[in-house]
């Protein structure tokens, strides 16, 4: 089944640290400022109330959840929405509070934050909480978005640990299950900042069902119909699909090898251009608005 919400992900902001966002923490003002008039914004047009949605801003990947709060509820303010809340869960007991799956009930719009991915699926995974998220974005206008941590937790795969440099030796990638809003898809995030077309590529040899998805910084994708997805931000989202891999040693060498692939094909997504995740066909938007100010400002 289609699902009827929307999905916003995001790949985060530019010089941001470690894999675990320390820096994204540590300057959390100037790293929030990237989106503010540009994707948040599209995130308000795409809710179902525009700036009087209902909007909870989750920080549980975040280790510093008030000053990231903090700055989230600010950003949108400085867009007009007002009605926004900051959900810091941290324990599983508190993702089936009825409190806390009331105020998800009374959302419009979730907000996942940076930080780390993996506090976030085994903090939530399983929980009222997460069984309620999924129903709402299957069954209503809701709007589900997350930036870099948030995001990369957002598909039914995830990437948790990998560094950049040693990425395309056998098992440098670590992954796990995401908050399965999307399937068949693994996210990463500060794609081209940080160099990790190696992550995508080992996760998509290990399973060339998925398509590798790489969010640059800057950088979103909104998805409808579960399959539906565009480019939104001024930086690049790269998609690895492996259907195509003719060859590979993969299961031929030892833990800690350079991986061989033959034929991996890549596509390279920017601003408006299109991809459908069902017939694995991309649009390219020949049309693009080149000016940032000027797709700030879209039109309702």
């Amino acid at each position: 089944m289609k699902p009827t919400g929307k999905l916003i992900i995001i790949g985060g902001a530019v010089d941001t640290g470690s894999f675990t966002e320390k820096n994204y923490q540590e300057n959390i003002e100037s790293n929030l400022n990237f989106f503010e008039k540009g994707i948040l914004k599209r995130i308000l047009i795409e809710s179902a109330n525009l700036e009087a949605s209902r909007i909870e801003v989750i920080t549980t990947a975040s280790q510093i959840p008030v000053a990231v709060g903090e700055e989230y509820v600010k950003a949108f303010s400085y867009l007009g929405a007002n009605n926004v809340g900051v959900m810091n869960i941290t324990l599983r007991d508190e993702a089936n509070d009825e409190s806390n799956v009331k105020r998800l009930q009374d959302a419009d719009v979730v907000m996942f934050t940076g930080g780390d991915q993996l506090r976030l699926t085994s903090i939530l995974g399983g929980t009222e909480f997460h069984r309620l998220l999924l129903k709402k974005y299957q069954e209503t206008n809701f709007v589900i978005s997350g930036t870099s941590a948030g995001a990369a937790a957002c598909s039914n795969n995830m990437i948790y640990q990998g560094s950049s440099s040693e990425a395309l030796l056998k098992g440098e990638v670590k992954i796990t299950g995401g908050l399965g809003l999307i399937n068949d898809v693994v996210i990463d995030t500060h794609f081209v900042h940080r160099g990790r077309i190696g992550r995508l590529f080992q996760a998509v040899v290990s399973n060339p069902m998925i398509l590798g998805v790489g969010l640059g910084e800057d950088t979103g994708l909104l998805i409808k119909d579960g399959h539906e997805m565009e480019a939104i931000g001024s930086g690049l989202v790269i998609l690895v699909d492996g259907r195509s891999i003719r060859d590979t040693n993969i299961t031929d060498v030892a833990i800690g090898t350079p991986v061989s692939i033959e034929h991996l094909v890549v596509h390279v997504m920017a601003m408006n251009d299109l991809f459908d995740l069902e017939n694995h066909k991309m649009i390219i938007n020949k049309n693009r608005k080149q000016d940032y100010d000027k797709y700030a400002k879209i039109d309702r």
